[in-house]
């Protein structure tokens, strides 16, 4: 790095906490640690332009958990084990927009919908949905959260379709909004905030760390939290968190749109919504799960292909289309849908694997991790 006496002195001497990551979970610790601590030097260090992993690159879904994939999560996880995720995921969406506004996150209501395309599958999960609504009362307030929802069908326009059920407390938001009013609120706090710093080691020797960029720049501080989600595993090698690619489109826009919602196929490996008259869809790396398990950006023509097919016969069918742009991001997963938030060493903390979910519960896992490093001021 090409770093002047002055530059090295100003913004990268005395840094007593550096957050590695401007993501969702990064920036929500950062201003936290910096809220109770006005006086710390706070330092957010971002490899990318933007955040680099999937916080500015989601669907924006606003999302606890559509009822086909909370049923696929009962067989690697406990009752207990899902409820409580579903309430952290719950809990961190009030909290971004107690946070941030409705306004500034463009939320709106409009539902969410799990398709069905085979009566089979609809079936094993219609008959669980008193179940779900049973246990998800005390979280939503709301007696019947999911419900049959087939008059939508013809509604939406939507083909190849057979069933939906709705989740009534699912929303969406512009996450383009989202990550500009957060960067925003985090520097109104006094935490700098620094881009297209490529940190590619770190080393804590007891007294504080050396964070080493990718020339071998020294950044001395005394604390660090690796906030890197899909990336972790390059900072935290052997850590049970793998790298998801997710790749997405969005059309131009479409005059009389009849889609609006959030809507998950296939246990949520693919998902679309609209963004006003523009239609969103994601998702495919089933598809291919070795090829979509990487820290690489890019698009493939097996799952480009895939959304395309998907686009032109079950979403928009009949309806004049073009796509407007193509894009991919880096989620963090793991064997489990719990995140791992913990000390790594004295220190260093890591808050990672949000397993698709970052939006819920982003805002929540940072505020974690900001009150384990708390604990060790």
């Amino acid at each position: 790095m090409n770093i002047s006496f002055w530059e090295q002195e100003t913004f990268f001497k005395n840094i007593d906490i550096a957050v590695i990551g401007s993501g969702i979970v990064g920036l929500n610790a950062a201003m936290l640690l910096k809220q109770q601590h006005p006086k710390l030097k706070i330092t957010v260090l971002e490899r990318g332009m933007l955040p680099m992993g999937a916080s500015s690159k989601n669907a924006g879904f606003a999302c606890f958990g559509s009822p086909a994939e909370l049923l696929e999560d009962l067989k690697t996880h406990s009752e207990e084990e899902l409820f409580l995720l579903i309430e952290k995921r719950w809990n961190g969406l009030q909290r971004m927009r107690k946070n941030l506004g409705d306004s500034n996150i463009d939320f709106q209501n409009n539902g969410g919908f799990d398709v069905f395309q085979t009566e089979h599958d609809f079936s094993s999960c219609a008959e669980r949905l008193d179940f779900l609504n049973r246990h998800i009362a005390p979280i939503t307030g709301k007696k019947e959260t999911y419900r049959v929802s087939d008059q939508h069908i013809a509604q939406f326009g939507l083909q190849q379709v057979k069933h939906l059920i709705v989740n009534t407390e699912e929303s969406q938001i512009d996450t383009g909004k989202m990550i500009f009013s957060l960067i925003r609120r985090t520097r109104e706090t006094g935490v700098e905030i620094l881009n297209t710093v490529d940190v590619k080691k770190i080393e804590d020797d007891g007294n504080g760390v050396i964070i080493y960029t990718a020339d071998d720049f020294p950044i001395p501080c005394k604390k660090v939290i690796v906030a890197t989600n899909g990336f972790a595993q390059q900072l935290l090698p052997g850590y049970p968190v793998e790298p998801a690619r997710a790749q997405v489109l969005v059309t131009e826009p479409i005059r009389n749109l009849k889609l609006k919602g959030t809507f998950h196929y296939n246990n949520g490996y693919y998902y679309f919504r609209n963004i006003g008259n523009r239609v969103l869809l994601g998702g495919g790396r089933n598809l291919d799960f070795s090829a979509e398990q990487t820290v690489e950006f890019g698009l493939t023509k097996l799952v480009q292909d895939k959304l395309d097919d998907l686009l032109k016969n079950m979403i928009l069918p009949y309806t004049d289309h073009k796509v407007a742009l193509r894009w991919s991001g880096i989620m963090g997963i793991g064997p489990e849908k719990k995140s791992i938030v913990k000390a790594v060493s004295k220190n260093v903390f890591c808050a990672v694997r949000m397993g698709g979910m970052g939006v819920a519960i982003g805002s929540l896992i940072g505020e974690e991790v900001a009150t384990l490093v708390a604990e060790q001021l």
